[in-house]
């Protein structure tokens, strides 16, 4: 009789961890260690989304193209600005159809988003413009240590590198404030297993508490919209999965120049 051939034995992800100082925050109430209030300055986000009017559509070619021009020109003066004010833009044309495109904003100071906004509002386009959705939150270091990146995720931010950005607003349940910190950092070390093979996605986490409805805002940068597809469905594998209260709506945002986005509009 013949021998069977051998199998090839599995192949084991070996589980690296890195060097790290912090530990995991064993009062992040504060009601021990009576921590200080944080005023260091911290960068505000606020993910823009806007709906076009199809009415607008139906103007003389000249007309849209003279308002496409005066909102795209707004953009652009606003994104060469500096002074730690960023801008990305997006479209998602054909992929939504609640929302047409959306201004991805960074700054300092929250009040620069409304004074940008003001002067989008008073273009000729505004006026066939909605915004159906725009979240605000702010970046912060993650309290949980991630010991593959002992640095933590939240602290460096390089927005827009990808040709997606996947956003979504999040919220937790309750009963995840009530568990141990120890519990919660157990189940964020599965979480960070699991997303740790997946470096084509770049995370970037930011915060919402007392600033808007959501707690969090998730924003997935990458190249590779079947990578990110997977990470999220193993994802759905983990124990902290059962404690999302909410993670809808997404968006699939595909990286793109104002005019570019103005010319899907019309």
């Amino acid at each position: 009789m013949a021998e069977r051939p051998e199998r090839p034995k599995p192949q084991i992800r070996e589980y690296n961890e890195r060097p790290t100082r912090r530990m995991t925050d064993m009062d992040p109430a504060g009601l021990v260690v009576k921590k200080e209030p944080d005023r260091a300055k911290r960068q505000f986000m606020n993910y823009a989304f806007f709906k076009l009017d199809p009415a607008f559509r139906r103007l003389e070619p000249s007309e849209k193209e003279r308002a496409k021009a005066e909102f795209a020109e707004v953009v652009e003066r606003w994104a060469e600005r500096g002074e730690g004010f960023i801008v990305r833009t997006y479209s998602l044309v054909g992929v939504r159809s609640d929302a047409d495109f959306m201004i991805w904003r960074i700054a300092f100071d929250v009040r620069e988003f409304q004074a940008m906004q003001r002067e989008l509002n008073r273009t000729h386009l505004a006026g066939y413009l909605t915004q159906p959705y725009s979240f605000l939150s702010m970046q912060k270091r993650s309290i949980y240590v991630d010991r593959f990146n002992p640095e933590g995720e939240g602290v460096e931010l390089r927005p827009g590198e990808g040709q997606y950005l996947f956003v979504y607003p999040f919220v937790k349940k309750r009963d995840w404030y009530r568990l141990t910190p120890q519990t919660r950092q157990g189940m964020m070390d599965e979480h960070i297993y699991v997303s740790a093979p997946f470096e084509g996605v770049r995370l970037n986490t930011s915060y919402s508490y007392g600033l808007d409805d959501q707690e969090f805002v998730v924003a997935f940068d990458s190249n590779y919209p079947q990578e990110f597809v997977d990470l999220v469905h193993r994802l759905r594998f983990t124990e902290a999965s059962m404690y999302t209260l909410r993670d809808t709506p997404m968006f699939t945002c595909i990286k793109k120049e104002i005019r570019e986005i103005m010319d899907d509009l019309a």
